[in-house]
């Protein structure tokens, strides 16, 4: 069995870094997670892409910042910059329920420790990186930051807070998935070091570094700018005529309508492919969103996921078992990037709603890596996405998408320029299947079953739809197939941005008469929430009466929590639709939230 040496892992302690070779970091990155070198963990993808780049990167995960601060100061000064990366799910959501109680574990620590990681780690790091090294860059990514761009709504302290650049004291946020921005960021930081900038700071041993005068001037000194926020004085160039200038941080504090409406600029151009740049004046200053980066092309996902990944987690743990990792560690992600939509989800704000798809080839490599590992046993856990099927689904006529304001492509009606053509996904599984060592591939990830039910008015593609339907149930169902009708009210589905619960109805006797036919013991898993936007208690009354009639006994269920940069979160926190700025009722009280999730065990 194949044991990869310490130096398999970018390095987290001064020794491993001596073991390379290695003085001083190029970029330092500070992780909320534990340290899995695998690309479904964000610090390791950055660090890996940056090290494909001839970087130098170390990781500190999970540092302690109580004390002498020591993980802090431990690797020393970078020379171009410290990144944060404060956890693959937001740090707390991840800590506590919609209820604000303290969850089980902590998915990505050891053991599913709760003490390894401050609540909002972007700003704790941060201000400590800041008080230790005044002039050091300090740049921000995750998804906890990249929903706190601007002004966003925060649960679990019930207020309004400004973008998160400001209560940080960092310089930048890298917004998104972040793989361009940090490349190219990298890049003009060191064509000012080879420049002999005169901005440049110096290091103990006389060695050139990056300063935040000369970190700033990388930032503006190009004809594109980066795919990041960041705080200015005055905006750069002004304020153009392509420019959106948001209702200040101050005036959304004052009236929830001018967050409401503000935040319907925020979406919409999170998901075009030409967008505008995005200016908010806060506390004296203004926070400049620059439009995102074109998506990525399937070879630069793929040189992404091709990258020398342990899989494994660092040796630094011992064998503690980190769940988030025995989730995954036998699965591969084929694609990203969400059409859907859905009112409360935040994957089309950081990922994007257009689809990029890995290559069949870098997909099969991966699989050949996975049934490498000493505990494989033949099953894939999931051949999954953020949507399972949505695997290289795009528009037909580019020129349409490049005017698309929609943040769905699905709702409120499929658009007609969708391709949605499921045969390239079932091409993907059966060479999976027929892969040496494996004896069964399943679909963890949720399928759009709207996408399966609809009419496209052309037989190949509903054909297809129809073969995927049938492959789906009687190959790749682990016993049970998770779908998301989320409610089954068409007044409520509509606030969330999903499809008729009728057309669950038509799915589920579908998988129903598949599974007699083929004779499966087989389950269907719905999930459904509470208290969403425009859902009273009676609309729970009635989703009861519903799944009691379907014989279902939920288990998939949670009470809507708000998190940043939803429209359902926004409503939910304003009152008022972002879209049509009409005043919405939420269930706002705990006792009223509670009320709601009672009924989802009706059979108790």
């Amino acid at each position: 069995m194949f044991v990869p040496s310490l130096t398999s892992w970018l390095p987290t302690t001064r020794k491993e870094m001596e073991l390379r070779g290695w003085t001083q970091a190029d970029v330092i990155l500070f992780s909320g997670d534990a340290y899995v070198d695998h690309p479904s963990f964000g610090a390791a993808v950055v660090g890996r892409l940056l090290e494909a780049e001839g970087l130098r990167v170390a990781i500190v995960p999970q540092p302690s910042w109580h004390g002498d601060l020591r993980d802090f100061k431990r690797l020393g000064r970078p020379r171009l910059w410290f990144g944060i990366a404060p956890g693959c799910m937001d740090s707390m959501v991840n800590k506590y329920t919609a209820a604000r109680r303290l969850r089980s574990e902590d998915a990505y620590s050891p053991d599913g420790r709760h003490d390894m990681r401050p609540e909002y780690p972007t700003i704790v790091y941060s201000r400590i990186l800041r008080q230790l090294y005044p002039d050091v860059p300090i740049v921000l990514g995750g998804i906890e930051a990249s929903m706190r761009r601007l002004t966003h709504y925060d649960y679990w302290q019930d207020k309004f807070l400004p973008s998160v650049l400001i209560p940080s004291q960092a310089d930048m946020i890298t917004y998104g998935m972040g793989e361009k921005t940090n490349i190219e960021l990298s890049r003009r930081l060191l064509a000012l070091i080879e420049e002999y900038d005169p901005t440049l700071s110096y290091d103990e041993n006389g060695e050139a570094c990056i300063g935040r005068e000369a970190f700033r001037q990388a930032l503006l000194g190009e004809d594109q700018m980066l795919q990041s926020v960041a705080v200015y004085d005055a905006v750069p160039g002004g304020v153009g005529e392509n420019d959106i200038l948001l209702h200040s941080h101050e005036d959304c504090l004052k009236d929830p309508k001018k967050q409401a409406e503000n935040f319907r600029h925020i979406e919409e151009e999170s998901n075009k492919l030409h967008a505008s740049r995005l200016i908010q004046p806060t506390e004296g200053k203004y926070v400049v969103v620059t439009p995102p980066y074109p998506p990525l092309t399937t070879a630069e996902l793929d040189h992404s996921f091709d990258l020398p990944y342990t899989r494994l987690p660092h040796p630094k743990y011992k064998g503690k078992r980190i769940p988030a990792y025995e989730m995954i560690k036998f699965s591969v992600n084929l694609h990203r990037g969400c059409f859907g939509g859905c009112a409360f989800c935040t994957i089309s704000a950081h990922q994007g709603k257009f689809i990029v798809s890995r290559s069949k080839e870098s997909i099969l490599r991966e699989i050949r890596q996975v049934t490498r590992m000493p505990d494989f046993r033949g099953y894939i856990s999931d051949l999954g996405g953020p949507s399972a099927n949505m695997y290289q689904m795009s528009g037909r006529d580019k020129a349409l998408c490049d005017k698309c304001r929609r943040p769905s492509c699905i709702h409120p009606r499929v658009c007609p320029n969708l391709n949605a053509d499921h045969r390239p996904l079932l091409e993907v599984y059966r060479a999976v299947d027929a892969l040496p060592g494996i004896k069964k591939s399943f679909i963890g990830s949720g399928v759009r079953y709207d996408l399966l039910l609809h009419d496209y008015g052309n037989e190949a593609l509903n054909k297809a739809a129809r073969d995927y339907t049938e492959e789906l149930i009687t190959r790749h169902v682990s016993g049970r197939l998770k779908v998301a009708p989320e409610h089954t009210e068409d007044h409520v589905l509509q606030l969330m941005r999903k499809p008729s619960f009728t057309q669950f109805y038509r799915f589920k006797d579908i998988f129903d008469r598949i599974c007699q036919r083929r004779g499966l013991r087989q389950q269907i898993v719905p999930y459904f929430i509470s208290s969403h936007p425009g859902c009273r208690e009676q609309d729970m009354a009635r989703l009861a009466e519903q799944v009691r009639h379907l014989g279902l006994h939920l288990e998939q269920v949670q009470d809507f929590t708000p998190t940043p940069m939803t429209v359902s979160t926004e409503t939910w926190a304003t009152g008022y639709h972002p879209y049509t700025l009409q005043p919405v009722y939420s269930a706002r009280k705990p006792e009223e939230k509670q009320r709601q999730r009672q009924y989802f065990f009706w059979d108790r």
